[in-house]
C-alpha cells in the first residue's frame, strides 16, 4: 500500500470515560473492533471509571493542534528494557494454586500472554521470604552442599505456577533474590550487634555463630560454598525451564530486621562479588547478571553505606562482575538513581520491589505515584526493567511468615477472596505493570522525544519496540485533560489524555 492510501483520513484519539464498576475491575482488553485501527490506546483513571479500558482509533493525515507536538527519534545507544512483572513468592502460589484450573489459567494468560497484558519479568526470591507458607528456609539447611535438595515448598509451590507461566510465555525472565544465606554460613556481627557501622572486619577464624534466620553476616569462609550454592540454584532453575536473567546477593542488605535477612554492607558484597562472579562464569553461567545493592534510594541512614553500589565499582575487580545495581523505594526518592547513572552510565538499573498495604494504600495516589516515580522514574534514568511485590495476596493479607519482621499489612498486585479463591481485585500495582507490559516489550530502547513542552504533573517516555512498534507510556496526574499530538513520517497521533489518569499507546509504523 501506498503512503498517500494509508492516511485518507483523520481521527483523534480519545481516551474518553466508560462504565466499569470499580468493584468488579476485570479489564475490557478483549473489546471486538470492526477492522484492525492503527493506534491501541489502553487507560486507567485514578477514579477508577477506566480500568485498563481500550480503544482504538486511525492515524490522523492532520493535527488536532499544531502546538506541542511531540516529535520522536531512535536513540541506539539507549539500553534494552527487559520488562515488567510482579514477583511470584510462594505465597502467591498458594494462592494462585487454590483457584479453578480454568480461573487460574485465565488469570496467569491475561498477566503472561503476548497477545494480553504480556509481563515478562518476575522476582522469586532464593529460598525463603517473608511470604513463605511455613517457616523460613533454604535449599541447604544442613551443612554441607551435598545438602543442597530442592526444598519442598518451592517443589510443591513455586515449580507448578512457574511452569504454567512458561508454558503460556517461555520467554519469561526471572531475577533471584536470597533473604539470607543458610544459617550455618552466618556469624554474628563483630560487636554482637545486628550492626555494626564501625567495624566491618570479621577476621577468620573467629567467625561467631549466628543460628538465626535474622540478622546476622556472611561468614568470610563461607565465600565459596555460598557462591557454588549460587550456582547449584540457578543450574537447579535453568534445568527445569526457568530463565535466569539475574541475580542479587541479598534481598535488602542494610536491614537486619526482616523475618529472614542477613546484613550485607557494600564492604562484604565487594568482596563477595569477587568469588560469585567468577564460579558463575566457571560454570558457564556468565550470562546471567549479578546486580549490587536491591534496597532503598537512601541506604536506610546507615552509616558508611551511601552510595553502596558506587562503592562497589570503583574496586576493579568487583566492577568487572557487577552488571548493574537493583532498587527499592521504602526510603528515599528515586532522584538517587540520578546518582548512580551519572557515575556509571554503562552499568544497568532496576527496579527491584515496591509494596502496598495497609500504611499507603489509596487507588488514586498509588496509581498515579508509583506509575511516574517507580516505572517512568526508572526508565527515564536508563533502568531496564521493574519487579513490584507481590503478585497475589488473599484479603487476609496472606499467606506469610508467622515470625517477627515479617509484613502482615501487605497486598498483592491483586487480592483474591479466601472464601472462595474466584472473586479478584485488581490493585493499582497490577494496573502499572500492565500499562508498561501491554506497550513496552523486552528489546525495546526508549526515543528521544522533543518539541513537547509537558505542563506541570504530565510526563511521558517513547519506546521503540523489537518489532519496530511505537509504545508511549503517559501519567497525566494534573486535573486537566491533556492534548498531546505525536508527528511521525506522513501522519500524526492525536491522544487526548484525561485528568489523573495513566495511559498506554501503541502502534506500528507503516
Amino acid at each position: 500500500m501506498k503512503l498517500t492510501e494509508m492516511f485518507l483520513f483523520a481521527a483523534t484519539c480519545m481516551i474518553a470515560a466508560c462504565c466499569t464498576n470499580p468493584e468488579n475491575n476485570d479489564t475490557n482488553q478483549d473489546e471486538e473492533f470492526e477492522k484492525e485501527k492503527d493506534v491501541v490506546v489502553y487507560v486507567t483513571s485514578s477514579d477508577a471509571k477506566n480500568l485498563f479500558k481500550k480503544t482504538t482509533s486511525d492515524f490522523a493525515s492532520i493535527p488536532s493542534s499544531n502546538k506541542n507536538q511531540i516529535h520522536f527519534e531512535d536513540d541506539p545507544q539507549a539500553k534494552k528494557v527487559a520488562g515488567f512483572g510482579l514477583a511470584v513468592t510462594t505465597a502467591s502460589c498458594y494462592n494462585l494454586l487454590r483457584m479453578s484450573q480454568e480461573d487460574r489459567t485465565a488469570f496467569l494468560t491475561e498477566m503472561f500472554s503476548k497477545e494480553k497484558v504480556g509481563s515478562s519479568l518476575i522476582r522469586v526470591s532464593i529460598g525463603a521470604s517473608d511470604f513463605c507458607t511455613k517457616d523460613e528456609y533454604t535449599w541447604c539447611d544442613t551443612p554441607g552442599l551435598e545438602n543442597f535438595a530442592v526444598h519442598q515448598e518451592d517443589r510443591d509451590l513455586l515449580f507448578p505456577v512457574l511452569k504454567e507461566i512458561y508454558a503460556i510465555n517461555p520467554d519469561v525472565k526471572i531475577i533471584g533474590s536470597p533473604w539470607s544465606c543458610p544459617r550455618w554460613m552466618k556469624c554474628k556481627m563483630p560487636n554482637g550487634n545486628d550492626w555494626d557501622a564501625n567495624n566491618f572486619n570479621i577476621p577468620v577464624g573467629v567467625e561467631v555463630d549466628n543460628n538465626s534466620w535474622t540478622g546476622g553476616r556472611l561468614k568470610p569462609s563461607c565465600y565459596g560454598v555460598y557462591a557454588e550454592y549460587f550456582v547449584k540454584w540457578i543450574q537447579t532453575m535453568q534445568s527445569e525451564g526457568f530463565k535466569i536473567h539475574a541475580i542479587t546477593m541479598q534481598n535488602e542488605p542494610l536491614n537486619p530486621g526482616n523475618s529472614m535477612s542477613m546484613v550485607m554492607p557494600w564492604q562484604d558484597q565487594k568482596e563477595f562479588i569477587k568469588v560469585l562472579g567468577p564460579a558463575l562464569s566457571d560454570a558457564g553461567l556468565s550470562d546471567v547478571k549479578i546486580l549490587l545493592y536491591d534496597h532503598n534510594y537512601n541506604y536506610d541512614d546507615k552509616p558508611k553505606q551511601d552510595n553502596y553500589p558506587l562503592n562497589i565499582y570503583a574496586d576493579n575487580e568487583a566492577y568487572k562482575w557487577a552488571a548493574g545495581s537493583a532498587w527499592h523505594n521504602y526510603g528515599g526518592n528515586v532522584s538517587e538513581l540520578d546518582n548512580i547513572q551519572t557515575a556509571n552510565p554503562e552499568k544497568d538499573i532496576y527496579f527491584t520491589e515496591a509494596s502496598i498495604g495497609e500504611w499507603n494504600y489509596d487507588f488514586s495516589k498509588c496509581l498515579l505515584n508509583d506509575f511516574a516515580d517507580i516505572f517512568l522514574g526508572t526508565l527515564s534514568r536508563g533502568g531496564r526493567g521493574v519487579t513490584l511485590w507481590n503478585m497475589m495476596l488473599d484479603d487476609k493479607k496472606g499467606p506469610y511468615s508467622p515470625h517477627d519482621g515479617s509484613c502482615k499489612t501487605c497486598f498483592g498486585g491483586v487480592t483474591i477472596d479466601s472464601s472462595n479463591y474466584k472473586s479478584i481485585r485488581k490493585n493499582s500495582h497490577w494496573y502499572n505493570v500492565a500499562h508498561a507490559s501491554a506497550v513496552v516489550k523486552p528489546g525495546a530502547r526508549m526515543m528521544n522525544v522533543s518539541g513537547y513542552n509537558a505542563p506541570s504533573g504530565v510526563e511521558l517516555l517513547m519506546f521503540r519496540n523489537p518489532d519496530n512498534s511505537i509504545g508511549t507510556l503517559v501519567c497525566n496526574r494534573s486535573d486537566s485533560d491533556q492534548l498531546l499530538v505525536f508527528s511521525g513520517e506522513g501522519y500524526y497521533v492525536n491522544a487526548r489524555v484525561s485528568a489523573r489518569s495513566i495511559a498506554s499507546l501503541l502502534w506500528a509504523e507503516k
